[in-house]
């Protein structure tokens, strides 16, 4: 079984080198189900799963303040035959062109469109965006995810 392990950025606060042992108890089938889940992940023990299940609730968008600096992605899914939404989604891209690095575009069907934005910049400014995305008429799906946060608060450096 191919190790499947996600690898996130170190909380602030946490030290590498000092562990703390702490007892958590829950229900036999909840364990039996994380034990599960931890053997198709391909984690050698409860420890790693649960160190990266904190540490990506941690990255929530809904926890971090709105002047960090972070990177992530927008993954939206809209249906692209409504009316003039193609066109209002490339201009509201174009209007926050300095927080985006890169999008991805795939075809899912012949009505429905799944288009992925990777981002960098304050919270606040990528929760705007992805809030202006979220409510077009014809967006199925949209949703923030933070993978990084820049704990030296530095923008990018460059224009694109």
């Amino acid at each position: 079984m191919g190790s499947n392990r996600h690898s996130f950025p170190e909380v602030t606060g946490l030290d590498k080198d000092t562990l703390s042992r702490f007892g958590v108890s829950m229900p036999e089938e909840l364990v039996k189900q994380f034990d599960q889940y931890i053997a198709d992940q391909g984690y050698t023990n409860r420890s790693e799963a649960i160190r990266d299940l904190v540490r990506k609730a941690m990255l929530d968008p809904g926890r971090l303040k709105s002047e960090q600096t972070v990177a992530g992605t927008i993954v939206m899914v809209y249906d692209h035959h409504v009316s003039d939404l193609p066109l209002t989604l490339m201009e509201l891209q174009h209007n926050y062109h300095h927080h985006i690095n890169s999008t991805m575009h795939v075809h899912l069907n012949h009505d429905q469109c799944l288009e992925i934005i990777v981002v960098r910049g304050i919270l606040s400014r990528l929760r705007e965006l992805h809030q202006k995305i979220q409510v077009q008429k014809g967006v199925l799906y949209a949703e923030l995810s933070v993978t990084y946060v820049d704990e030296h608060g530095s923008e990018h450096p460059h224009d694109h």
